[in-house]
């Protein structure tokens, strides 16, 4: 991609004359401004410049909305960019969104025909295939019902081996992932890494960061339609989820406040943690006055806010401590990561008990994520072990 940019529209859209003419006339009476965007639209992606090398996996992550699936769209030709200029040298085989170019009234075995073809396979590829994209996909018992009565996870299961399958030159992977469940995922991961190991290039869009981190070596971080960084995959995604400091303003107006926090494991990693895994939390508290009788708390919350742990200095030793104008103190917690494999948020508060006082609140502190080599799911990991007589 060399500077480029995409452009929508947005705002009314007017399907009858008595809308269209008030709306007229009252953008005429307003006072124009020298907009080269026009009145309705906007830059979904606005100067993009990079290079994907042959047998390279690029991540490509951002808040939703940062233009990470126009780009995708984009470099597939599903559509075309407002501004600048793009090569693609290779096959392309792109999975934007689950089920697409599926038919609903055709069977899964119709479909991976129509599937495949519209990806660019002859029918004696698919033929070849055909068995290697079934049991991909473990619907072997529904490879002859019509997929409208598939669910999304068997939708993501069919769609994703047939884009797999097609032995792409290039695979542009949409986010389909989170759909499936945790087996299939990593199966999905596996396979892409096969992909990799056989020298084709994958751009993979995921909110999965831990999926990021073990596919991709490289990541592209967007925000509002522009890179905002480029490089080794473990650094944009720690840059990414680490929250961005208070400025000195908004900490100079309260009494006390966290002023700074470090997260490391036993092996010194500051992101990627196993299920176990013991961990140790500083957080450094300052103080403008005079504060008395304060405890430092820490909390955790999983991607879906559910509240998973949360303890207190005060709590765990009946003690508290003072502060003095300028004075700095740290307090470290040690934690053992129980934790099944997911996406964790650390927070921190400074609060005062006995007059039931926050002086300061940060959430996310820090962000981690949690691998396990056994397929384990809810909050807590149990270790369980099976046997079967």
């Amino acid at each position: 991609m060399d500077h480029v940019s995409k452009k929508f529209k947005k705002g009314e859209f007017h399907d009858s004359l008595r809308d269209l003419i008030p709306a007229m006339f009252s953008r005429f009476l307003k006072n124009r401004k020298i907009n080269p965007l026009g009145v309705n639209e906007f830059w979904a992606l606005q100067d993009i410049s990079f290079q994907v090398n042959k047998g390279e996996a690029l991540g490509i992550i951002g808040a939703n909305g940062a233009g990470k699936s126009t780009m995708l769209k984009l470099l597939s030709r599903v559509m075309k960019p407002t501004k600048g200029n793009m090569k693609v040298n290779g096959t392309l085989s792109a999975l934007l969104e689950v089920g697409a170019g599926f038919h609903g009234d055709l069977t899964g075995r119709e479909n991976i025909f129509l599937n495949g073809t519209i990806l660019g396979m002859r029918k004696e590829q698919i033929r070849k295939k055909f068995d290697e994209i079934v049991d991909f996909s473990d619907l072997a018992d529904f490879i002859d019902t019509p997929v409208k009565r598939y669910s999304s996870g068997m939708y993501a299961r069919l769609g994703f081996s047939v884009a797999a399958h097609v032995e792409p030159e290039i695979l542009v992977v949409d986010e389909v992932l989170s759909v499936g469940d945790y087996s299939f995922q990593n199966k999905c991961i596996a396979k892409m890494k096969s992909i990799l190991n056989s020298g084709a290039t994958v751009l993979f869009v995921s909110h999965n960061l831990r999926a990021v981190t073990d596919l991709c070596h490289r990541c592209i971080l967007l925000d509002h339609g522009k890179i905002l960084k480029d490089g080794p995959a473990i650094e944009v995604v720690r840059y990414y989820m680490n929250p961005r400091e208070k400025t000195s303003e908004e900490n100079e107006k309260k009494e006390a406040y966290i002023s700074n926090v470090i997260l490391k494991g036993e092996r010194n990693k500051e992101l990627l943690f196993e299920t176990g895994e013991k961990v140790f939390l500083e957080i450094e508290v300052t103080g403008n006055v005079n504060c008395k009788n304060l405890s430092v708390t820490v909390l955790m919350k999983n991607d879906d806010n559910y509240h998973v742990f949360d303890t207190s200095t005060q709590r765990l030793d009946n003690t508290t401590f003072s502060l003095k104008p300028g004075e700095r103190k740290k307090v470290m917690f040690e934690m053992i990561l129980h934790l099944v494999p997911g996406t964790y948020h650390l927070g921190a508060h400074i609060y005062r008990y006995d007059i039931q006082k926050m002086y300061d609140m940060r959430l996310p502190v820090a962000t981690i994520q949690v691998r396990s080599e056994k397929d384990v799911q809810g909050v807590v990991n149990l270790y369980p072990k099976a046997f079967i007589e």
